[in-house]
């Protein structure tokens, strides 16, 4: 078994709407981002790249590349889920934390995790996601931009723990 954090922020800059676990949320701003900026996946996949040991989102899609400007995130999380599947890693579980002052996501809570359950290839019941936040505190509390946490635990494939 192996375990996984990742860690993303961005910035609101102009737009009508974030997208957050694969769902557009509309919005009274969007983020500056080189993707679609969606923090909830972007720290899920650098959670999934570091319990297997294969480095970081910028290294498997760097900023610098055009292919990537303003690409959907699931792609990304599709990517790990075909290095899970290469590797031979399975989902036991991924927590999810959306750190922000708005938007509210409670109505988006289930599509987002059915969303990300269905790119990594298990049962919905194996990814939460939840949100938070910062008490008016700091960036983020100012509503300057909004953050995400995530945690993994992979098990072998072949292996029965997590059922």
């Amino acid at each position: 078994m192996r375990v996984g954090i990742g860690y993303d922020v961005h910035a609101f800059g102009p737009g009508d709407h974030v997208v957050l676990g694969g769902e557009t949320i509309q919005h009274t701003q969007g983020v500056l981002a080189h993707s679609d900026g969606d923090v909830l996946l972007h720290a899920l996949c650098d959670a999934l790249l570091g319990a297997m040991g294969l480095g970081d989102i910028g290294q498997h899609f760097p900023d610098s590349d055009p292919r990537w400007k303003g690409a959907d995130s699931r792609q990304f999380l599709r990517h790990c889920a075909q290095l899970m599947q290469k590797h031979g890693w399975r989902v036991v579980n991924a927590d999810l934390t959306l750190i922000a002052e708005f938007p509210r996501i409670g109505a988006h809570r289930a599509t987002m995790q059915s969303h990300i359950a269905h790119d990594l290839g298990c049962g919905s019941d194996r990814i939460n996601v939840k949100a938070t936040t910062s008490e008016r505190l700091g960036a983020i509390g100012r509503g300057e931009g909004l953050a995400a946490q995530a945690i993994v635990l992979l098990a072998h494939a072949s292996g029965s723990h997590g059922h």
